[in-house]
C-alpha cells in the first residue's frame, strides 16, 4: 500500500510505489542497462515495475486491436522487464478528474494500472492515454533495497508524463538533467566508457 510503513531489514521505510528507479551506470545488468523503471507496487514482499523505455516495434492494435486508439506515441508495445514477457500490464493517465473505475488502479495521482480484461468503451471518456507493457521488472523481499542500496539504482519522483514520453529513449537522460547538479551530468555518462 502507497505510504504505509514497512520494516525491511529491521527498519520502517516507506513505500515507493509511484517512485522511479533511475539505473545508474554502475548497473550493470543489460537486462537494465540506463532504463526508468516506474515502480507500479512496493510492499514488504517485493515490488514490482515496469521499464519505461524501451519501445518495440509491434503496434498495440496489432495485439489489442480495441486498445491501439487510445495508445499513446508511439503507439507500441514496451518491453516492460524480463519477468513474464508473454504477459502484459497496461499503464492508463486518466482523465481529471480521476475517478474510481472498475477495472484502474491508481499507482500515483492519474497513473494507474488498467484491467485489459474491461470494454475500453467503457473506459474511453476517463482515459487520456495508454503504454502496454510485455513483461515487468520484479523483486523479491528487500532484494530492490540491497539494489539501491548498492548504488545500482537512483530512486526519483516521477511526474505524471513519464510513462507516457513520445521519446522514451531520451527518458533516462531527460528524467538526470531535471534533478539538476551531479545528478544532472550523469545523464551525460558514456553508455560504454572504453570508448571516451
Amino acid at each position: 500500500m502507497q505510504g504505509e510503513g514497512q520494516a525491511i531489514g529491521g527498519q520502517a521505510t516507506e513505500s515507493m510505489t509511484g517512485k522511479l528507479l533511475v539505473a545508474t551506470p554502475a548497473l550493470k545488468d543489460p537486462n537494465f542497462d540506463r532504463t526508468v523503471v516506474l515502480l507500479v507496487a512496493h510492499e514488504p514482499g517485493g515490488a514490482l515495475g515496469v521499464v519505461l523505455n524501451r519501445a518495440t516495434e509491434v503496434p498495440v492494435a496489432d495485439v489489442l486491436r480495441d486498445w491501439g486508439d487510445l495508445a499513446r506515441h508511439p503507439a507500441v508495445l514496451f518491453e516492460g522487464g524480463p519477468v513474464q514477457p508473454d504477459s502484459a500490464i497496461c499503464l492508463a493517465r486518466m482523465r481529471p478528474p480521476v475517478r474510481r473505475l472498475k477495472g484502474f488502479q491508481q499507482v500515483s495521482g492519474a497513473v494507474g494500472t488498467l484491467d485489459l480484461s474491461v470494454d475500453p468503451q467503457r473506459l474511453r471518456d476517463n482515459v487520456q492515454s495508454i503504454r502496454v507493457f510485455a513483461g515487468y521488472a520484479g523483486w523479491g523481499t528487500g532484494q530492490l533495497e540491497q539494489e539501491i542500496e548498492d548504488g545500482s539504482w537512483f530512486v526519483l519522483d516521477a511526474l505524471p508524463g513519464d510513462a507516457f514520453v513520445e521519446r522514451p529513449d531520451d527518458l533516462w537522460p531527460m528524467v538526470l538533467r531535471r534533478q539538476g547538479g551531479m545528478m544532472a551530468a550523469v545523464a551525460h555518462f558514456p553508455p560504454d566508457v572504453a570508448l571516451n
